[in-house]
């Protein structure tokens, strides 16, 4: 199984960690640019968006971070982390790792007074519905060529994926439902197998 980095800076990363060993994985809280050394994948959990950038920034991860997304290093972000992926950020110009082709609208759904919970349907974990809880949560109002939405509520994209990196406007860790987090573990090995056939097929 790949040892998974959760971004520890602010959040919801304690529920992230819970739900990653729960599938079986490896765990590391990130809070400093060593710790990012062996891992082979990273969750950045739902928190404030513009505090964890500008954790990232101070910290001086965001660029090397970035740098190993675009490499092909698998990551999943929640809420706040769906947020922090993306390369367009409505009305705002805070530091992002911006590598998700798409465009958020932040606090969609209004402020923590209007949080949710709602039954999706998402095909790609499996045919019952996920029970996905919504906490001031953003949506995607626009997505690249090479997108996949995954869920919608309302007509509105809250689960897309873009070949290694995924990402909900929900929190799934706040739930019993694990299937997200396997989803992500399953995505690491992909990714990770398609990484050593790159590198058998150059020697």
């Amino acid at each position: 199984m790949p040892t998974v980095g959760v971004l520890a800076l602010q959040g919801a990363f304690r529920e992230h960690l819970a739900a990653l060993r729960r599938v079986g994985a490896r765990t590391v809280e990130i809070r400093r640019r060593k710790h990012m050394e062996g891992i082979d994948a990273l969750v950045i959990p739902g928190g404030e968006s513009t505090t964890i950038g500008k954790l990232l920034a101070e910290g001086d991860m965001l660029d090397p971070l970035k740098t190993r997304l675009q490499s092909g290093m698998p990551v999943y972000g929640s809420c706040a982390g769906l947020i922090l992926l993306c390369k367009t950020i409505e009305g705002s110009d805070q530091p992002r790792l911006g590598v998700l082709d798409a465009t958020v609208r932040r606090n969609a759904f209004g402020r923590q007074v209007n949080s949710f919970e709602a039954k999706l349907a998402v095909p790609e974990i499996g045919t019952a519905p996920f029970h996905a809880v919504f906490i001031r949560a953003p949506v995607i109002t626009e997505v690249g060529a090479g997108v996949r939405i995954l869920a919608e509520i309302d007509g509105r994209a809250v689960a897309v994926r873009e070949n290694n990196i995924l990402a909900t406007s929900f929190h799934p860790e706040l739930t019993p439902d694990l299937r997200l987090h396997r989803y992500f573990t399953g995505m690491c090995g992909a990714c990770a197998k398609q990484a050593l056939d790159r590198e058998r097929a150059n020697v």
